[in-house]
C-alpha cells in the first residue's frame, strides 16, 4: 500500500512508518518542518506539510491508500487536536483515501465502574496528563461527529503509552480501557503500530474505535 503517515519524526509516527516500511509499504512521512529530515527512515519519502491545511492533506495523499495521524500538539497547543482532525477529514473528503487516527485514552470507560471515564480515574489518567487526555477526548469527538464520506478508524492506545519493545502480542477492545490482571493499563509504541498496520491491511474497524493494550 501507499501511506502517508503526519507526525512522522514523533514517538509514535516514526515506529508506524518503521512498521510499515518493514511490511513492504510506501510511506510517506511529513513534517512540519525540513529540518526535521534528518530523524526520519530513510527508507520513507520525505515531505513537508501542515496536518491543520486541508489543501496540504489533499496534495500529500494523492494516490494514497491510507492516511495516518500520529500527530501529538506540544503543551499549550492541544486544540490543536480536534482541529487536525477536522482538517484531515475535510483534505480527504471525496479521495476515498482511509484515515487511521492515533488517539488517547481519556474517553475509553474504565473496567468495573460503571461507566467511569479513564480521564475521571487518576489511577490511569494523572493529574498532569489531563489536558493532553482531554485534548485527546476532542479528538475522538471531532472525528466521530464529523459528517464526511471519509471511512477513518479511531485507535485508542492504553493509559500509559511509551517506547517498548515489539512482542506483536496485545488485545484489542472496543470502548474499554485496556487493563491487565494485575490492574496495569498499558502498550509500547511498537505494538501500537503492529496493530495500527494491522488494521491498515485488513480494515475490521471502519468509523468506528478501538482500542489496544496488553
Amino acid at each position: 500500500m501507499r501511506i502517508t503517515v503526519f507526525g512522522a519524526a514523533g514517538n509514535s509516527g516514526s515506529r508506524v512508518v518503521a512498521e510499515a516500511l518493514s511490511r513492504g509499504h510506501e510511506v510517506t512521512a511529513v513534517v512540519r518542518d525540513a529540518a526535521r529530515f534528518p530523524a526520519l527512515h530513510p527508507g520513507a519519502t520525505h515531505r513537508t506539510g501542515d496536518a491543520k491545511n486541508p489543501s496540504e492533506v489533499r496534495e500529500l495523499s494523492a494516490d494514497q491508500d491510507v492516511v495516518v495521524n500520529a500527530t501529538r500538539p506540544s503543551p499549550g497547543h492541544e486544540a490543536d487536536h480536534p482541529a487536525i482532525s477536522r482538517s484531515l477529514l475535510a483534505g480527504l473528503a471525496g479521495t476515498g483515501v482511509r484515515l487511521l487516527v492515533i488517539g488517547g485514552a481519556g474517553s475509553l470507560t474504565v473496567p468495573g465502574t460503571e461507566g467511569v471515564l479513564a480521564i475521571d480515574d487518576t489511577r490511569y489518567i494523572p493529574t498532569a496528563w489531563r489536558a493532553i487526555a482531554s485534548a485527546s477526548t476532542a479528538q475522538y469527538d471531532a472525528v466521530r461527529t464529523t459528517d464526511t464520506d471519509v471511512d477513518w478508524t479511531y485507535l485508542s492506545p492504553a493509559a500509559l503509552f511509551e517506547p517498548g519493545v515489539r512482542t506483536g502480542e496485545f488485545r484489542l477492545f472496543k470502548d474499554e480501557l485496556p487493563v491487565a490482571a494485575d490492574g496495569t493499563s498499558s502498550i509500547s509504541m511498537e505494538d501500537l503500530a503492529v496493530a495500527l498496520l494491522d488494521e491498515a491491511e485488513s480494515p475490521t474497524h471502519s468509523r468506528t474505535r478501538f482500542a489496544v493494550g496488553y
